[in-house]
């Protein structure tokens, strides 16, 4: 009798124990669940889920077409921050069922990629699929990094999938864009968005546990710039700082949310926008106090000094121009050096560069007469060239009037002569203005003196 009651009581032992690490396991999967990013926990895992992007894997688009042919190439995916460059990098592993290696160029070096090389090749069997390596950021890589990457991506070691949110016609070496197709992603739109607000609330395990009532949505759609990421980010934000079992979102909730918690800035992009955003407007606004603030923020953060670097030349073009062309030498020298020479002595070079810019005086005349001249050739389309400036190095483009009284400028006083260099349909049409500072008062006197009153300048 007492040996039975022994084990009916190990028996209920047992049981309870049984009973407590299934609570206990569910408790600590629920709180790994918890612990992870909103954005994270909804990551789609099928091109199904995939939202946006739509020129690249809707129906019949290109990508989904090789996606779904089993014949992907080596890749790049280039686009903003929180479009789905990583997620859909995964996708396109899941779908293939083929080895996924991820690498951040921030971390990582040549031994990392060689030692997945090595993993790749071990675990090629004779007609199975080569693996994907995902390298996120491939734009930090340097060109021996890069270099590292093309014997594998040749030989058909691993298909590369490359992700960037920099141009790769100029951070990524020649020889490995030639064998890569490059796909452009673009921002979610308004639709997405919402549809990812909707999917968030109804689907979240953890979101879903209060009742969320969306009755504003225009602060999160233009806070999110068309980012995924930030939008789940704020979303959870907003989740986190309430402790009302239904939460009411509306724009002026989302404002002084935002306005409250921010952030500092992230180097692998969540603000990355913003800030040079700041940067840009401060430096077009003549103010260098302000433009030498948000440059330390993006040193502080990490930020590539040659992404900043480049931002300024094109500044100095588009914002400064011909108020003074000595910015487009500085900013170009400054970009020369940040390469020479590298962190922490280039945050000088760029602070010079930055105050330098920021109070010289302004124009985008430049920039005005470019694209007035493109939108003029949108609408007129091809117009000839006047015979009298064609170029005539034959015998018989001479004898059919090419090139025929035209006039050399060195001839002349002032290497000037009146003459008409514009296709006839479109003859005296003014396209560059000067705009109003000393250079370009200059700049519209002499253009006075030589061309009269055919300009009106």
């Amino acid at each position: 009798m007492i040996k039975v009651v022994k084990f009916q009581t190990y028996i209920h032992i047992f049981k309870l124990s049984l009973v407590l690490n299934i609570k206990i396991s569910i408790a600590n999967s629920f709180q790994m669940h918890s612990n992870q990013p909103l954005a994270e926990r909804l990551r789609p895992k099928n091109i199904d889920g995939f939202l946006g992007q739509k020129h690249l894997i809707g129906k019949g688009a290109i990508l989904r077409n090789a996606i779904e042919s089993r014949n992907i190439p080596s890749m790049i995916f280039w686009g903003p921050p929180g479009v789905g460059k990583t997620t859909l990098a995964r996708i396109i592993a899941n779908n293939l069922n083929r080895p996924f290696y991820t690498l951040s160029a921030i971390n990582s070096g040549v031994k990392d990629i060689r030692d997945i090389f090595e993993k790749a090749q071990k675990q090629q069997f004779f007609n199975s699929p080569n693996p994907i390596l995902f390298i996120d950021e491939i734009h930090r890589f340097s060109k021996s990094q890069q270099d590292s990457l093309l014997g594998a991506v040749e030989q058909g070691i691993v298909t590369l999938i490359g992700a960037t949110t920099e141009n790769p016609s100029f951070e990524v070496i020649t020889p490995l864009l030639s064998r890569c197709q490059v796909y452009i992603l673009k921002h979610l739109e308004e639709e997405d968005l919402l549809k990812l607000i909707d999917h968030a609330i109804t689907n979240d395990s953890i979101l879903k546990t209060k009742k969320i009532v969306v009755k504003e949505n225009e602060a999160l759609i233009r806070f999110s710039g068309g980012d995924a990421r930030k939008l789940y980010n704020i979303l959870e934000l907003i989740f986190n700082s309430e402790s009302a079992e239904e939460i009411e979102i509306t724009n002026k909730k989302v404002i002084d949310k935002l306005q409250e918690n921010i952030a500092t800035y992230d180097k692998n992009g969540e603000q990355h926008y913003d800030i040079i955003s700041a940067f840009i407007k401060s430096v077009r606004g003549s103010d260098p106090n302000a433009a030498v603030y948000w440059l330390a923020r993006m040193i502080a953060g990490g930020e590539d000094p040659k992404f900043i670097a480049r931002r300024m030349v094109i500044l100095a073009s588009e914002d400064i121009g011909l108020a003074n062309p000595n910015a487009l030498l500085l900013a170009a020298s400054c970009f020369e050096a940040v390469n020479l020479i590298g962190m922490p002595e280039s945050r000088i070079i760029l602070s010079e560069t930055a105050i330098y810019l920021a109070t010289s005086p302004k124009s985008n005349s430049s920039y005005m007469a470019i694209d007035e001249a493109l939108e003029l050739v949108r609408q007129t389309g091809d117009l000839p060239v006047p015979l009298h400036i064609r170029n005539a190095p034959t015998k018989l483009m001479k004898e059919i009037g090419y090139g025929k009284d035209y006039k050399y400028a060195h001839s002349f006083e002032n290497n000037f002569v009146d003459q008409e260099f514009l296709p006839e349909k479109i003859k005296n049409t003014k396209i560059y203005q000067p705009q109003v500072n000393p250079k370009e008062k200059e700049i519209a006197n002499w253009l006075a003196v030589l061309w009269k009153n055919k300009y009106d300048y």
